[in-house]
């Protein structure tokens, strides 16, 4: 077992108890790692960040290739872990849960971004606009004394702004969207963490709110998908207007 060379005062047993936590069983221990595919790649790495324990971690989107009992581990993992932590991730619930600052890397140049995610979707949209405002500016500029470029400018400004539009009432819909669900999911995590939830008698209940949580991580996973894609195509129909 290669994992028993950075752990040689374990024993196999609890090595293998250990590895059964990040989905690794029976002869898949031993199994070498060139076999692996990207998602078992992934949750291996977990299981050495976690054993490991070092004083600073950079994560590339760590969640790639991870279901959603994996995700959670490692949001688990990372809230635990006590070093530095520099983390690029597209996982919302994942920065939400485990980082306290932001910084944004734009126009060449990283600086602190003061505010959270919903302060960036709002910056996102700003920046979405900006560059239709500025352009518009200027071909008018150019064309002040044409009457014929002015009303073709016009034209072009109520053709992308009519293009625009139902995809930005779009992505404000998906913001909010975004928002109830990551309320949703706070809640839930808060309940689960209530001790007496896993009595006997709270079964149930336990089950009910562990159902509720999947759903909501899927739901919000599936939002968080469309929203990028929709930033995609209103940065696509910019990037055609200039």
């Amino acid at each position: 077992m290669a994992f028993a060379k950075i752990a040689p005062q374990q024993t196999e047993q609890q090595l293998r108890d250990y590895l059964g936590g990040f989905a690794f069983h029976g002869d898949k221990v031993n199994q070498p790692v060139a076999s692996f595919s990207g998602g078992e790649k992934a949750r291996l790495v977990l299981a050495l960040i976690v054993w490991q324990r070092p004083n600073l971690l950079l994560l590339d989107e760590p969640t790639n290739h991870l279901d959603l009992d994996m995700r959670q581990a490692l949001t688990e993992a990372l809230v635990d872990y006590q070093g530095s932590l520099v983390l690029v991730s597209h996982d919302r619930h994942l920065l939400r849960s485990t980082v306290d600052e932001f910084y944004l890397v734009h126009d060449k140049q990283v600086e602190e971004f003061k505010g959270d995610l919903a302060d960036y979707q709002k910056w996102l949209n700003e920046q979405n606009a900006q560059p239709a405002v500025i352009k518009a500016q200027n071909e008018l500029s150019e064309n002040e004394n044409s009457a014929a470029s002015r009303k073709e400018q016009k034209r072009k400004e109520a053709e992308l702004r009519q293009q625009l539009a139902p995809l930005r009432k779009q992505a404000t819909q998906l913001e909010n969207q975004m928002e109830k669900l990551g309320t949703q999911l706070q809640q839930i995590e808060m309940d689960l963490a209530d001790p007496s939830l896993y009595d006997v008698e709270m079964k149930a209940k336990l089950t009910a709110l562990l159902s509720d949580q999947v759903l909501v991580k899927k739901q919000l996973e599936s939002v968080e998908a469309d929203w990028l894609a929709l930033q995609e195509s209103i940065e696509d129909i910019m990037s055609q207007a200039e």
